[in-house]
């Protein structure tokens, strides 16, 4: 620990001295939490583990898409019927991690205003906003929404929705707050300036949305409106059940902590993370860190071991959170090697082509082994991800708009609708927020013989 604080020193009286001058930088250094950056620190540089992998593990076990057994049976219709209650009772709210530029995609501004939907164009916001609006109605109560944005989207966030009026939920019901940063450092753990006034600084990773809500109030806002479930996505996914009934429902039933969706990986390689368990924990590792021969591994019946993935789709306790706020729990720091834009130590500007500094991240998924009871459900992939993360190819916005297309094909045939084969059909989520919306409902307003069909 006595090298970790003397680099600590040597970082705060170098700091000060250059802070003297520049208000700017004075402050970013007074906000600057040394006790958190001597404990990332020592985790990420002095400390550092190569692998971070446990001894011993396995494959985590999950509660199937469908019951399996007449126990699950009857499991599942209990945990829905809760799930249900729950949400009438104004016991859950929206939690949306919505920090991501549309840089990859092309598109200057944050992903969250990028509009996705194939007939209309709506935004991945105005999608979810939808869905929140369409349950609500259903029944009879007003869920809250909580949206983490970057330091650098954040007024751009809040002036899109606002310019669309909030889609109707209620500014009161909406609350947008910004991730926290930490600075980044050289491979000795020295600060790295940006610019002459100005820390190279950093988001701290989707873990730091649990930081966030606590810091940014959110947390005690829950706890004034009484909720005890927060439904946990990223901003990327257009398919996303944003409160979904079954999962809030095992959620409370099994009194966990934190409660997941999986994803059946559709091969050894699939870059999701790997859902396993270390004695009566469990956890996620990184489809880059799991090694080669357990990825091949498979069960009997030929199916791999290690299937279940993590879309990054949660159900966190209220009261669980909290716990972070004390520093009863804490989340360990990861080491991410980059290449980051910074001044020589004569002030000179280096654009390196190599990664020369080290970024201080956390993970939400590593609260997972810190939660009681943990559980995973598994997900359908055709009915709820399908990201859109790339130009082109995989999870890009043709595929996902294909699949958004599909789905919505697949819910009209459900529910006994015969449409043309090649018909474009779009759903308002705020109409028919569920596949089960659509059963029973008269479409007669609807031409269901045109090319292009837009329910909503």
């Amino acid at each position: 620990m006595g090298a970790i604080m003397d680099v600590i020193e040597k970082n705060k009286l170098r700091m000060n001295e250059l802070a003297a001058s520049n208000p700017r930088l004075a402050k970013q250094v007074d906000a600057l939490d040394w006790d958190e950056l001597a404990a990332a620190l020592e985790e990420c540089i002095f400390e550092k583990d190569e692998t971070g992998l446990p001894e011993t593990y396995g494959p985590a076990s999950y509660f199937p898409l469908n019951p399996e057994t007449p126990e699950q049976e009857i499991l599942y219709a209990q945990a829905f019927e809760c799930g249900e209650s729950l949400i009438r009772a104004g016991k859950t709210a929206a939690f949306t991690v919505a920090g991501g530029q549309g840089t990859r995609l092309g598109y200057d501004g944050p992903k969250g205003t990028l509009g996705v939907s194939p007939i209309k164009g709506k935004p991945l916001f105005q999608l979810f906003a939808e869905q929140i609006l369409g349950i609500s109605e259903k029944y009879g109560v007003v869920i809250p929404w909580y949206v983490m944005c970057s330091p650098l989207n954040l007024e751009t966030t809040l002036a899109h929705f606002e310019e669309h009026e909030f889609y109707g939920l209620g500014q009161d019901n909406l609350k947008f707050f910004a991730q926290g940063v930490m600075p980044a450092t050289d491979f000795e753990g020295n600060l790295l300036l940006a610019s002459h006034d100005s820390l190279a600084l950093s988001p701290n990773g989707h873990g730091g949305s649990l930081k966030a809500l606590i810091d940014s109030g959110s947390v005690a806002d829950m706890a004034e409106r009484g909720i005890e479930h927060v439904s946990y996505f990223q901003v990327d996914n257009p398919l996303v059940s944003v409160i979904n009934p079954l999962l809030i429902g095992l959620h409370d039933l099994q009194r966990s902590d934190m409660s997941s969706r999986s994803l059946t990986k559709t091969g050894p390689f699939e870059k999701l993370g790997n859902f396993v368990s270390i004695g009566d924990r469990v956890t996620i590792i990184e489809y880059s860190d799991l090694p080669e021969e357990k990825a091949l591994e498979k069960e009997g019946d030929g199916r791999i071991k290690y299937r279940a993935g993590s879309p990054a789709i949660h159900v966190l306790r209220r009261d669980f959170i909290e716990q972070f706020a004390s520093g009863e729990i804490k989340l360990p720091y990861h080491r991410a090697e980059k290449k980051v834009a910074c001044l020589s130590e004569t002030g000179e500007a280096l654009a390196p082509e190599q990664p020369n500094a080290v970024k201080f991240e956390t993970f939400v998924f590593d609260a997972l082994p810190l939660a009681k009871n943990p559980l995973i459900l598994e997900a359908d992939r055709l009915e709820e991800f399908s990201p859109v993360k790339n130009m082109t190819g995989v999870d890009s916005l043709e595929s996902s708009q294909a699949d958004q297309v599909k789905r919505a094909k697949r819910w009209l045939a459900n529910a006994g609708h015969a449409i043309k084969e090649d018909a474009i059909v779009e759903i308002c989520p705020r109409i028919f927020p569920s596949e089960r919306a659509l059963l029973g409902a008269g479409l007669g307003k609807y031409d269901l013989e045109a090319d292009s069909i837009y329910l909503g």
